[in-house]
């Protein structure tokens, strides 16, 4: 038994945290390639290496996939200090590198000066499609402002089709339930965020992040686009970007008449934030969002211009409206304060409300012990604190939005 958990110790020091092991870049320079502040590391890897995201059978395991700023061409490695055959003959290691074949296209490099040489035609990348928006933003680091493009990109671009199959490779990383899409369905759009930056006197350009949205027929002549995937690389996260390409992509969708609304395909936490923000800086501008409107309650008239205007639903044009309403309400004054809470959780109460209708069906088909089980699920007091503290909830999440609205 001594002699088994010996083994199983020296095993386990073959096992290898793979979201420390894979080891991502955006290259601009050579010397970036050994630059380690220039790295970083996926968020998940579960969908490659499995749900403990480990990979057996190696030391100092380094899955190396670095990329060129612009074109994103393709650097490939795997490097170890140790492999598990070297000590054990009858233990095989996990094919580590299979498995990221599986997800980046052909056409990559193994050897480093292959893609130093890739690099140097950098200046021959251009951004793909139409130019729809250029704004600027101020880096520290940098000392100046940096220039941002948006462009709107369909697959027939030139080029662009085998663009995109390495730009998707990084949804595996940062996406929990990422899957690649089928570019040859042509009711796809896609728009696409670069930097624009001078490299020995020449204008270069560097992926920044992208977002894919899908156009779905609405009987008899409309679409409805549905923002499908959105990613920001890392390097360039907690800069704004993401807010500039939705507000692009709404303002952009906003000049089609056939265009009824905007919405999300299964919306992470992280997105309806920035939805938030966004719609809420757009409905700004909106004369039935004004200040005098906004203390008469929510309207139709909110509604029908948020729709028309900027492609918001019913739910968003609410949503929005809460957050203006709080903005324009003092809560350290106690009527104010209760009248906001109150409209709040009349909306809040819907789901609770329905229960209640259900529970009158109950009564009259269920057996008195079938309603006593289904009754004590509807526990009212219950009821009022997950009300209360779906109030609360909302509460934090409305101030964050006014908190970034108050720095734009």
């Amino acid at each position: 038994m001594a002699a088994v958990n010996d083994m199983e110790k020296k095993l386990a020091e073959y096992k290898c945290d793979t979201n420390e092991a894979v080891c991502l870049k955006l290259v601009r320079f050579p010397e970036d390639i050994d630059d380690e502040s220039t790295t970083f590391h996926p968020e998940y890897t579960h969908q490659l290496y499995g749900d403990d995201e480990v990979a057996f059978g190696y030391k100092g395991l380094q899955i190396q996939l670095y990329y060129s700023a612009g074109n994103l061409s393709t650097l490939f490695k795997v490097k170890y200090t140790a492999r598990v055959t070297d000590t054990f003959d009858c233990v095989e290691p996990d094919d580590v590198e299979g498995k990221v074949r599986e997800i980046i296209p052909a056409g990559f490099c193994c050897n480093t000066d292959d893609f130093i040489s890739l690099l140097e035609k950098e200046a021959n990348f251009k951004p793909f499609g139409s130019l729809l928006h250029t704004y600027k933003v101020h880096s520290v680091e940098a000392g100046e402002d940096l220039t941002y493009q948006i462009h709107k990109v369909d697959v027939s671009c030139p080029g662009f089709r085998e663009y995109h199959e390495r730009l998707q490779t990084f949804l595996m990383w940062f996406i929990e339930t990422a899957s690649f899409i089928d570019v040859d369905d042509d009711r796809w759009d896609f728009f696409l965020v670069f930097e624009k930056y001078n490299k020995d006197g020449e204008t270069l350009y560097a992926t920044v992040g992208y977002m894919t949205v899908y156009n779905y027929y609405v009987y008899p002549d409309k679409t409805r686009p549905r923002v499908s995937q959105t990613l920001i690389l890392p390097p360039f996260q907690g800069e704004g970007h993401g807010a500039q390409l939705l507000e692009t992509v709404h303002r952009y969708y906003c000049t089609s008449a056939k265009v009824q609304d905007i919405t999300a395909e299964d919306p992470s936490e992280n997105y309806v934030k920035l939805r938030d923000f966004v719609l809420v800086k757009l409905c700004l501008t909106l004369p039935s969002f004004s200040s005098e409107k906004l203390s008469q309650g929510f309207s139709e008239e909110m509604v029908s211009e948020a729709r028309e205007k900027l492609k918001i639903n019913k739910k968003h044009a609410r949503r929005v409206y809460e957050i203006l309403r709080l903005r324009n309400t003092d809560m350290s004054d106690e009527e104010k304060a209760r009248e906001f809470r109150l409209e709040v959780k009349k909306r809040l109460y819907g789901p609770y409300r329905k229960n209640q209708r259900e529970l009158t069906k109950m009564r009259k088909c269920l057996r008195p012990e079938e309603l006593a089980s289904h009754i004590s699920q509807m526990d009212t007091s219950l009821q009022h604190e997950e009300l209360e503290k779906s109030f609360q909830d909302v509460l934090a999440e409305y101030r964050r939005v006014l908190e970034r609205l108050a720095q734009a």
